[in-house]
């Protein structure tokens, strides 16, 4: 019984730490935001868990991206 409890364990921590990562690397492959950005809710994600990746689901990007920016004055 007590190889199948460890089993179990294992497993769970594995499960657990999937679900933790998993906002940290949607955040990380994300093109809503970029550099200094992007290390910024990834670690506010790290310290302040899900309800960060909430806030960055709805918040992100707090900025319009520079190529979005002047992509209207390169018209001609």
């Amino acid at each position: 019984m007590d190889f199948l409890e460890g089993i179990f364990v294992f497993i769970a921590i594995g499960v657990c730490s999937v679900i933790w990562l998993i906002p940290i690397v949607m955040i990380a492959v994300s093109d809503r935001t970029d550099g200094r950005e992007k290390f910024a809710w990834i670690l506010a994600v790290i310290f302040i868990s899900w309800f960060a990746w909430i806030f960055y689901l709805l918040l992100a990007p707090l900025r319009e991206p520079r190529h979005c920016r002047y992509r209207e004055y390169r018209r001609y």
